[in-house]
């Protein structure tokens, strides 16, 4: 896929308040911290499309950001830790979890894994609410340059070995790094694909 165009739509501090449902979406969600912004600029080619802080927890809305004008990208805010009251945190899940259950043109969210660490409590019980959910979702593995390709393969092993325990099958899996760009393409191809399969059964 070609990014042609890539603009800021608006912050939704909620469901109610996002665009209309009225163009294929794909959202991507994670840790706080764990890239989300970072991936946003390197998958579009604008490098400050998304805002990018060093602080976790900056993403406090629903930023939606509308691509070849006719699909939107969605930045989610990140769930875990953050430097924030236990209150706002709240409403964030809250907002996000409203989003990924009730947004009817959804077609693919994207979780984001930092892969340096093991696998963490969050995503994995978040990953398994999507499951129970039969929310369709993809793996993202990011900062890959930060580590060995033995150390990624590794860490990639073990987090399927932990799903493994209750997945029969795990979801598509990507390799990425905002350094190097590792991932860029096949991330923008299965998003291409996906809305050629959702056209086809329109």
């Amino acid at each position: 896929m070609i990014i042609r165009s890539a603009s800021f739509v608006k912050s939704s501090p909620s469901l109610k308040e996002c665009p209309p449902a009225s163009k294929p979406e794909f959202a991507f969600i994670g840790r706080s911290n764990v890239g989300k912004s970072s991936l946003i600029n390197v998958l579009t080619g604008w490098k400050r499309l998304a805002k990018i802080s060093v602080q976790p927890g900056k993403t406090r809305t629903i930023n939606h950001f509308h691509i070849n004008e006719n699909w939107y990208l969605v930045d989610l805010p990140g769930y875990g830790y953050a430097r924030v009251p236990l209150q706002l945190r709240d409403k964030w899940i809250k907002s996000t979890r409203n989003y990924v259950l009730k947004r009817e043109n959804l077609v693919c969210l994207f979780v984001l894994l930092d892969v340096r660490l093991k696998p963490q409590r969050s995503d994995l019980e978040f990953m398994e609410f999507l499951g129970n959910n039969q929310i369709p979702f993809a793996r993202v593995f990011t900062k890959s340059d930060k580590i060995s390709k033995q150390s990624l393969e590794q860490s990639i092993t073990l987090y399927d070995k932990e799903m493994h325990k209750s997945w029969e099958s795990l979801p598509e899996t990507f390799i990425s790094s905002t350094v190097t760009a590792e991932g860029r393409d096949e991330i923008l191809n299965y998003i291409e694909e996906s809305m050629n399969i959702l056209s086809n059964t329109e």
